[in-house]
C-alpha cells in the first residue's frame, strides 16, 4: 500500500469507529473521556454500581493493537522525540489539564463534536489548534 493512502484509510477507519461507537453504544469516542471513565470506575468505591468497563477496555486495547497490527504488514516509521523526559511530563500534564477544562479532547471535540455540528466543540477545536500553533511558533522560533 502506498504511503499516500495510509492516512486516508486511517481517517476513514477513525470515522467509522467513532460512528459505530455512537450508533451502537450511544457513546462519544473521546479518548480522555473513555480513559477517565475507566480510571474513575477502577478507583471508585461504589459497590453495586453498573460498570461499562468492557467496551472502554476494548476501545483502548484497539488503540494500542491497531498500530501493532499495521506494523505486521508494513514498516512503521521510526519514532523520534526531540524532547527530554521533563518536557514530556510537563506537556502531558498540560494536555490532561486542558482536556479537563475543555470537557474533552481533540478526538471527542474535533472528530465527534464537529461531525455533530456542536458549537462548543468548534470553539474547543479552534482553541486546541491555536494553542498548538502558538506552542510550535514559540518553541521553534524563540527556544
Amino acid at each position: 500500500m502506498s504511503a499516500y493512502y495510509a492516512p486516508l484509510i486511517g481517517g476513514i477507519m477513525i470515522g467509522l469507529g467513532a460512528a459505530m461507537l455512537l450508533l451502537l453504544n450511544g457513546r462519544i469516542a473521546g479518548i480522555s473521556g473513555i480513559l477517565g471513565g475507566l480510571l474513575g470506575q477502577a478507583f471508585a468505591r461504589q459497590p453495586g454500581s453498573g460498570s461499562d468497563a468492557g467496551w472502554r477496555i476494548a476501545f483502548l486495547a484497539g488503540l494500542v493493537a491497531a498500530p501493532l497490527l499495521y506494523g505486521v504488514f508494513t514498516v512503521l516509521p521510526a519514532a523520534q522525540v526531540d524532547a527530554g523526559v521533563g518536557t514530556l511530563v510537563v506537556a502531558g500534564l498540560m494536555v490532561g489539564l486542558g482536556t479537563r477544562y475543555a470537557s474533552g479532547c481533540t478526538s471527542g471535540h474535533g472528530i465527534c463534536g464537529l461531525s455533530r455540528f456542536s458549537p462548543r466543540s468548534l470553539a474547543a477545536t479552534l482553541t486546541f489548534m491555536a494553542a498548538g500553533f502558538a506552542t510550535v511558533a514559540v518553541v521553534r522560533g524563540l527556544l
